[in-house]
């Protein structure tokens, strides 16, 4: 299993939206490496939805549910999508602030790459912002 992190503006599509939907189409995506991010993903990845703007925060986990698949909305085969569905809200939001000020993530590239929108996660930084959210078991 691979872990991601999915970034949202709120105003655009929150995870509410997505909790509401239930499950949903992740699109929009133009950055190349964020393509590549998203052809590299599995049914059954889990990701963080993340809130951009002036929330900036970790608000909850989403699972992918396909492989990447050309936009149908597009024609253009280089864009891809993915169906992602809600698994639950964090308990604690997790700031990017307050990811910058802990040293475990050291070269994440959340930091690194911050206008990229979708990111790949490393197992040991997943597990520490599982831990500050304050999830400790997904139900899986």
């Amino acid at each position: 299993m691979n872990y991601w992190l999915l970034k949202s503006e709120p105003d655009e599509y929150s995870y509410t939206d997505l909790v509401q939907e239930t499950k949903a189409v992740w699109n929009g995506v133009n950055n190349a490496l964020a393509l590549k991010n998203m052809r590299s993903m599995m049914p059954g990845d889990l990701a963080l939805f993340y809130h951009t703007g002036k929330q900036r925060q970790v608000v909850g986990i989403a699972e992918i549910m396909s492989e990447a698949y050309p936009d149908p909305a597009l024609n253009d085969p280089k864009r891809v999508v993915v169906d992602v569905r809600a698994v639950r809200r964090v308990k604690k939001f997790v700031t990017l602030a307050e990811i910058k000020a802990d040293k475990d993530f050291e070269g994440f590239d959340l930091i690194r790459l911050s206008r990229l929108s979708v990111v790949a996660v490393s197992e040991a930084h997943w597990q520490r912002i599982l831990a500050l959210a304050g999830v400790e078991d997904l139900g899986k």
